[in-house]
């Protein structure tokens, strides 16, 4: 019964240790961070690549679908790819075929072709912070799980600052083929450090004779296709379009179809017993809640600025590298310190915190607000990336198995890819219906024949007069038009950060559900800080 109760929570994921860890913690370094700013640069240059191979609105957005859906496709299997084929086959490969489509993609003007290579090129990429986070559980010494964690949690905000500034450099310098062509020079550097820092394994046959594949490619293609249905959602009108029904109600049939299949399996690949802890459940909810709190940093800031500000996007990620990227490399090591004397639940609390008072702070905007005014939220959401992720992922791993990482890390990826494309989707939903409800509502305040409106368009005509008298009317009534459209998109933006901020305050509701972990190499010992500080008095404690 036990042996059965064994299989049913994954495979044993145990690996040699690295014989170079510092390798190892490069490769990780280097996966987690080429992931998150491959898919943030196709994303910020989107509209540059549009351009560039001359597609209309909808093809690019099919082409982002197809990138990151073949990530979210791929990216729950890859723990257990990486338990039974060895890390060096599962990144070692794969990152130089990826730098091969990266050449080639900029080359592509064929429609289908790019379309096809955009889905390989997203597939491959879902490989790789998967893999690397294995590469922590299976192959590294647990006193350098800590920190190579850390890496793995801050790469989501620092790609986030810097994909901006990067993206402007790439076009207004080098070419925008940069945004493809920087893969080509990282994902084999990769590579060799996956050679050079985790030992070489042979393929585990027994775990592939019992490979669960119906599970894997049901739970992949069912969030890949829900995920499509989403991202196409506010394009295509929602539930108005035959597309976006059809991909949610499939993915749906397909996500219930997974979980019977793993009920049912002899040796299910990810059973979902895996979340009846209630710890690990909580920590995971906590995970989708900060992927959506975090994207006031995001999308609101940068969005605003571009939208409102009409800045480019090498000139708000300036704000972005400056007060949220490099912050990181001071405020990480604290948040690490934090973790080794402090309960990981208390620093999780403190970085929502901070997202909520960014947040908060988000709701006095203006039309007026330049770049400068936007620093100390920017400081705020930087403080928040460095001290949520890294506590939380701590939290779920103390409180469960991490030799049975397989089925923890392919529900992590749903929540980490899943709940953070999902959430971009469903915040460019919120901001363009709240701008259709305060665009109605400010039009009922402006009347035609009111004295105030009147008194507007004159003083507006009389400015345009000097240009053209025939076409100043017309030019006025445009302009009075464009105030309402730009009041209307400030108060979605404001309305935007109201909902991050009820999203970080339901996240400390989900904290304060979390109960203490078992003792283990990621909880510090009770009175653990207040013993130090005794020590250092001179004080003897037991």
């Amino acid at each position: 019964m036990a042996q059965n109760d064994d299989a049913s929570r994954g495979p044993l994921s145990r690996g040699g240790i690295a014989p170079q860890p510092l390798f190892a913690v490069a490769a990780v370094l280097l996966g987690s961070f080429l992931a998150n700013f491959d898919s943030r640069l196709t994303t910020v240059g989107l509209p540059d690549l549009r351009g560039a191979f001359s597609l209309t609105f909808d093809e690019g957005a099919w082409l982002s679908t197809a990138g990151i859906g073949s990530q979210i496709f791929i990216a729950p299997a890859v723990a257990w790819l990486a338990t039974v084929f060895g890390l060096r086959r599962v990144l070692g490969i794969p990152s130089l075929i990826y730098a091969a489509v990266s050449l080639i993609i900029p080359f592509v003007r064929d429609y289908p072709t790019l379309l096809v290579l955009s889905a390989v090129h997203g597939l491959l990429l879902g490989t790789f912070v998967p893999a690397t986070l294995m590469i922590v559980f299976r192959n590294l010494p647990i006193r350098w799980w800590l920190p190579a964690i850390s890496i793995y949690s801050i790469r989501v905000g620092f790609a986030l600052d810097t994909s901006s500034s990067l993206v402007g450099f790439y076009v207004d310098h080098l070419g925008w083929q940069w945004l493809y062509w920087q893969s080509v020079v990282i994902a084999p550097l990769m590579g060799l450090m996956v050679y050079l820092g985790t030992p070489n394994e042979p393929v585990n046959r027994a775990l592939l004779r019992e490979a669960d594949w119906g599970g894997m490619l049901l739970l992949g293609a069912s969030v890949s296709m829900i995920y499509a249905g989403l991202d196409q959602g506010n394009r295509l009108d929602w539930l108005g379009s035959g597309t976006v029904m059809a991909l949610l109600v499939a993915g749906a049939a397909l996500f219930v179809a997974f979980v019977i299949n793993e009920v049912l399996a002899r040796r299910p690949w990810a059973h979902v017993n895996v979340l009846f802890s209630r710890n690990v459940g909580l920590s995971l909810v906590v995970i989708l809640l900060y992927t959506l709190t975090s994207l006031s940093n995001s999308s609101l800031v940068p969005n605003f600025l571009g939208n409102i500000g009409l800045l480019r996007p090498e000139q708000s990620g300036l704000l972005l590298l400056t007060y949220g990227a490099l912050p990181m490399f001071v405020l990480v090591p604290i948040s690490i310190w934090l973790l080794r004397h402090f309960d990981a639940r208390a620093v999780t609390v403190l970085g929502f915190a901070c997202f909520a008072a960014a947040n908060l702070w988000g709701t006095q905007l203006t039309h007026d607000w330049a770049r400068e005014d936007f620093i100390g939220i920017v400081l705020l959401q930087s403080v928040g990336q460095s001290t949520t992720l890294l506590p939380i992922i701590i939290m779920a791993l103390s409180n469960s198995d991490p030799s049975r990482a397989t089925s923890f890390a392919a529900y992590i990826q749903i929540m980490r890819l899943g709940g953070a494309e999902i959430g971009v989707a469903l915040m460019g939903t919120w901001l363009r219906v709240r701008e259709q409800v305060h665009s109605f509502y400010i039009g009922q305040h402006i009347l035609t024949g009111e004295v105030d409106v009147v008194r507007a368009l004159k003083q507006l005509a009389d400015r345009f007069a000097a240009h053209g008298a025939a076409s100043a009317p017309a030019r006025a009534v445009g302009t009075l038009a464009g105030f309402v459209q730009r009041e209307a998109n400030v108060l979605a933006y404001i309305d935007g950060f109201w909902l991050c901020f009820w999203l970080a305050m339901a996240a400390l509701g989900f904290i304060a559900l979390i109960t203490r972990a078992p003792p283990g190499p990621f909880t510090p010992a009770p009175f653990g800080f207040a013993k130090m500080l005794l020590r250092k008095c001179g004080v003897q404690v037991a």
